[in-house]
Parts: structure tokens; sequence; C-alpha cells
């Protein structure tokens, strides 16, 4: 009797975890495998899209002061590395523990589109973890340049040791989950494809994939073109946002930005819900202008500059907005959606809302990619369709145009600064119509992704130097920090308690 007591009490869970026997667990589980926590405010403070301002003014937290200065990030706020780090592994977690399940069902094919959505969650978390904690990729170091470890299984014992490996050994894996599960992904398993890796959205991801993937021969952007044509099609321009719509939405109570990241706009290919004080920290409220997106930038480097379309700000669909009483300049994209766990305490949770995959971001990478390739009329004619579709009127994008307005426009100088900036990556670009297609590019992607952290992937894979400035009352501007290509801090530091627990730091000077 004792034996069979002791018998059916191992039969039993030693824990509360659900065991995955059903398709209906697993397609639940499958919504933990996307991260919770967004890199938005770590990237946007580390770049060149925010300033120091001079004054009485406050950061919002330790995260948002220790970002601006570069320096290893202590803090354990919902949008510190801390909550990223673990976050990302959670979610691979989920996507491992679906996976391990159908296998253990036999991988029954009804379940293949679950597997395809367990296998690309699994690597665009890898994907965001490497491009945050890591150099970008580079064709020259990326083999002895630290990686992250690769998580495809389970961890089941405790204290675990794990090794970073290499950037090159990150990517290699990324690819092969996304050539796993890009072909099974099936939209019609989702009941709002837009909170899920639908097709398209993966599609995208492949795309933005490859094009940091960067190789000695250039061949990874022909895949950009491929999986980009696949969202974008033959008619670019049906494809992207209504900027005029949105554009002329009432800021008031969020209603710009719920349009912003409706599910129902076809530009919104994925949507993710973080929790996260990032629509704050950067927006209109008096919160954290001590390192913000000021009137300096604005109207030096950012929305307020000159390019292809002529003189920025208003001739924008999307209004720009300095708020009264803030240092800030504000493209209105995110409100912040408090959740109550004490209403009557007002105590709870802050979320924001975030597009992962745009079609506009897309097209732009498509862009990049045929400039890469030499075929420069494609490129231009993206260009042009995006400029279309985001300004309100805009020169025809060709070589005598895009020569005119980068090839005679200066380089930036901290004190003297503008939209351009010296590109220095681990691969070739040709001085003349290449390097200026390029800046195009980069001067369009950084008004188009403000505010949500890209910024920093892009100064990283160019080799774009960073500097901190303040903006003193005065009108002047103070250097105060300088990161060249090779400063080991791109390379953003691990948390320290994943450091204390063996993993190799990023080194620093």
């Amino acid at each position: 009797m004792a034996l069979a007591s002791c018998d059916k009490y191992l039969d039993e869970m030693p824990d509360n975890r659900t065991e995955l026997d059903s398709k209906e667990k697993i397609t639940q589980l499958l919504v933990s495998a996307y991260p919770t926590s967004t890199f938005a405010e770590i990237a946007e403070l580390s770049s060149d899209n925010t300033d120091h301002i001079a004054g009485n003014w406050t950061s919002n937290s330790l995260t948002q002061e220790q970002a601006y200065y570069w320096q290893d990030i202590t803090d354990k706020d919902d949008d510190s590395p801390y909550a990223l780090w673990n976050a990302s592994y959670s979610a691979i977690a989920a996507a491992n523990a679906v996976i391990q399940g159908i296998e253990k069902m036999g991988n029954p094919e009804d379940m293949m589109p679950q597997m395809g959505e367990a296998l690309i969650c699994r690597a665009y978390n890898h994907f965001i973890l490497a491009n945050i904690f890591c150099k970008a990729y580079s064709p020259k170091t990326a083999k002895t340049d630290l990686g992250i470890p690769y998580m495809k299984e389970l961890e089941t014992t405790v204290l675990a040791s794990y090794d970073r490996g290499s950037v090159a050994d990150v990517y290699k894996h990324i690819e092969e989950d996304i050539k796993e599960g890009l072909p099974l992904i099936d939209d019609a398993i989702y009941t709002v494809p837009k909170y899920h890796f639908n097709k398209k959205a993966a599609y995208a991801f492949a795309a933005r994939f490859y094009l940091y993937y960067v190789q000695e021969d250039k061949s990874n952007y022909k895949m950009v073109e491929k999986y980009a044509t696949e969202v974008l099609t033959n008619r670019p321009s049906t494809m992207l946002r209504d900027w005029a719509t949105v554009g002329a939405l009432s800021p008031a109570q969020g209603i710009r930005a719920n349009g912003f990241v409706s599910a129902d706009d076809k530009a919104n290919l994925m949507l993710c819900v973080y929790n996260s004080q990032w629509a704050r920290t950067h927006g209109s409220f008096a919160l954290g202008d001590k390192f913000c997106h000021g009137i300096y930038l604005s109207t030096y480097e950012t929305v307020n500059t000159t390019g292809l379309w002529g003189l920025g700000g208003r001739n924008f669909y999307f209004r720009i907005a300095q708020y009264v009483n803030t240092a800030k300049v504000v493209m209105d994209k995110y409100t912040e959606y408090f959740e109550y766990t004490d209403p009557v305490n007002h105590i709870g949770i802050p979320h924001v809302i975030m597009p992962t995959f745009t079609t506009d971001e897309l097209l732009l990478n498509r862009a990049e990619a045929y400039t890469m390739m030499k075929d420069y009329a494609h490129a231009e004619a993206d260009i042009d369709t995006w400029l279309k579709a985001f300004f309100r009127q805009h020169d025809a994008v060709t070589d005598a145009t895009v020569n005119t307005t980068y090839g005679k426009m200066s380089y930036y100088e901290p004190a003297a600064p503008t939209p351009k900036k010296r590109i220095n990556p681990d691969f070739e670009v040709e001085n003349g119509l290449q390097e200026n297609l390029i800046h195009a590019i980069l001067h369009s992607r950084r008004l188009l992704n403000l505010h949500e952290g890209l910024r920093w992937f892009d100064m990283k894979r160019f080799g774009i130097e960073n500097y901190r400035r303040t903006y003193n009352s005065d009108g002047t501007i103070t250097v105060t920090d300088h990161m060249t290509k090779d400063d080991p801090r791109w390379a953003i530091q691990l948390p320290q308690s994943v450091i204390t627990a063996g993993l190799k730091a990023n080194p620093r000077n």
C-alpha cells in the first residue's frame, strides 16, 4: 500500500505547470512567447535622438539617466536591460516549451502552424537580445564578437552554466529557425493576427534580419528584396500607412496614438503590448525632460530639417508637436494604457502598444538592399513611394536630386549639426550616389522610426559616431562624451545579476 501511494504521488506534477498535451494548451501558451518588455527606451536614450537639456528638468528614472550617459544600467524598472533580458528569455522558454510539446505529441500536421510561430518567436527574441547586448553583426568580426546564449532547450537544472558563443553563432541559429519556421506560419489559427507572427510580419522580420546579416558577397540583400516584396507586392504605395488620415486625428486623450497602433491599419504588420513607462518618459508629459528629443535636435537633425521633401515640420502629414511647459518635441505615436491592480490606491502597471513591424519600415529596408546591390532605380522608386505617403510634397527622387541634396550637405559636427553623419561600416559603401542614397534612407528612417529605438541599430550597423551633448539655456552646446565606432559601449551591458551568475560581461575600457 505504501508503494502504491508513493507511485500515485510521483505520477502527479510536482508544481503547477500545465502539461502541454493538446492543441488548445499549446496555442494558449504561445501568447507568452512574445516579450513583455521593450528595448525602445534603452536604445532611444542611448542613440543620437536624445540630448541633455540644461535647466531645472529632471529624469523620469535611473534607467533613463544611465542609458543616456552610456553607463552600465543598474536599475530594474520595466524599461531596463534587466527587464528586457528576463522578459525575452521567458518568452524564449515559452517558445521552447511549445516546440518540445509538439515534438512529444509526434509533430502532428495540424500543429505545424503553432510550431512555425514558436520558431519565429524564438528567433525574434534572440535577434533583439543580440542587437541590444552585442555588437552589430560584422562580416569581419562576428566570429569573435561576444554573442548571447541561444536557448533551444528548456532549462532543467539549477544554476546551469551557459556560454555566450559568438555573434556569428547567434545569427546562424536565428537563420535556421527562420528557414524552418517561416513556411509553417498560417494566419488561419489566429483570432487577431496582428498580435501574432502572421505571415506578413514573419516576412518583415526575415527582411530586417537579412538586412542586418551582411555577408562579404552581399548575397543576403536578395533575401531582403524577396521577403519584402512578398508583403509589399508590386504596388507598395497601396500597402503603406495613410499618414494623412492618421495625422489628422486629434492628439487629445491618445486618439491619434490609438489610430497609429490600430490593428486595422494595413501598415501595422504586428503589434506588441509591453509593460513600460516609455509613453510618459518620451511623450507630452513634463517628465523625463532632462534627456529628450528636444528643439535643438528637431531643428538641425530630425523633424524640422531639409531633405528630399524640402523643409520638414509643417510638410509632415503627421503632426510633430513641442508641448507647452516641456522641453520635448514629440511625434504622437504612443499613449499609456494603465492597468489598475489596486483601483482604490491607484496602483497598477503602465503599458504601451507599439508596432513591431510596419510596411513603411519594410519599404525603406528594401530601398537599402537595392542601394547596396547598386539597383539605384528601384531604390529611388521605393524612397519616392515612401516620401509621397509621409509628406505633403517632395522632390522627385532621381540621381540628380539625391546627389544635390545629400552630396552637397555638410557632414555633421556636434556644434554644427546636420542630418548627414559620417558612416564607417564593416562593409563597402562607394562614394557618390551609393553613399548619398544611404544618407537619404538613414535620414528618412530616422524620422519614420522616431521614439522606437531602431535608430540605435542603424548607428551600430553603419559605424556612426555618437556624441553626448548638453544644450545650454543660452543656446550653446557642450560636448560631454563621445563614442567612436569601436567603443565597447555599443553593446549594452548585461544585467548585473546575470554577470554575477557567471555569464561573461561585455568589455569596458
